[in-house]
């Protein structure tokens, strides 16, 4: 075999044995190689160090998983890392956000198999999806709250049953026609997972007038100040909205974020905003509002 032909027998055996005990020793004598030469071979060809290769790999599986009903303690110890802190930590490096954030929001297809061949002549096609950065003060929002889990993706039906029963039993037109709406875009805001069960509040709001006074049939929620990087969905049809604003997230939380220089800004919300540019039939857009801070290094 040449050199890609052992290299890629070394990637099919890494997934092959992801939750188990992976040395550069043992791949090397695998290869045939010696230590030192196979962790240059490894490293040219793939453009990663082996063991860092081995623990993207590993984070990628977890990320998998995440939607299942498995602790992140469990995924911690089966993938290999010592504690779930430093499970977390890894995984925050990589993705850019906590596992309890990824879980809310992206949706991982199991890992295909490495492909170097494939690799070496990929080039990502489709719409780049830029975003602009803003600051924003903390707001006051004021409508209805919803309280649900990412487990087994109980979020992806409760979520869009939620919006639908708004649009549909009277809230959405009562809400909009209250004195204390400041604006009438529609925010759908996401808060913290709770560590304890897993649960996290998605509120459907509308900005509210400073001091003025709200029924108690409205729930209140701070968005608190941060810097967003604000994503805008590609231009759809109805039939297609969510699928765009779910492709997003995708994008998000799975592409940019690892190449992006940032990660998710702790003990905030991100948020979707509904304005007038989502109200046509066609070329509807959301925009998509991520808290941010530079990675530390």
């Amino acid at each position: 075999m040449d050199t890609m032909e052992i290299l890629q027998d070394i990637l099919d055996y890494v997934d092959e044995h992801i939750s188990g005990d992976i040395t550069p020793e043992q791949l090397a004598a695998r290869a045939g190689y010696s230590t030192w030469h196979f962790c240059r071979v490894f490293q040219w060809g793939t453009g990663y160090s082996v063991m860092t290769y081995v623990r993207n790999r590993r984070l990628a599986f977890a990320a998998y998983e995440l939607a299942s009903r498995q602790r992140i303690l469990d995924l911690s110890v089966k993938y290999g890392f010592e504690t779930q802190s430093g499970f977390s930590k890894a995984f925050r490096r990589h993705f850019g956000c906590s596992p309890g954030t990824y879980r809310l929001h992206a949706h991982r297809a199991r890992p295909l198999p490495p492909s170097l061949s494939l690799t070496n002549n990929y080039l990502i096609g489709g719409i780049l999806l830029e975003p602009k950065f803003v600051k924003l003060p903390a707001l006051q929002i004021a409508g209805f709250v919803l309280k649900t889990t990412a487990s087994d993706g109980e979020n992806n039906q409760a979520i869009p049953e939620f919006w639908k029963e708004y649009m549909t039993d009277g809230r959405m037109e009562k809400l909009h026609s209250e004195e204390f709406v400041k604006k009438h875009d529609e925010y759908g805001a996401c808060f913290p997972e709770e560590p304890e069960t897993g649960k996290f509040e998605y509120v459907i709001g509308v900005e509210t007038r400073e001091g003025a006074a709200i029924p108690g049939d409205y729930q209140i929620r701070c968005l608190p100040g941060a810097t967003y990087a604000v994503f805008s969905t590609p231009p759809s049809n109805a039939d297609h909205f969510s699928n765009a604003i779910q492709g997003t997230w995708n994008y998000i939380f799975n592409e940019w974020f690892a190449k992006s220089g940032y990660e998710y800004a702790p003990n905030c919300a991100d948020f979707e905003l509904y304005d007038d540019t989502c109200m046509s039939d066609t070329g509807k857009v959301c925009a998509i509002y991520i808290p941010i801070v530079k990675k530390q290094e």
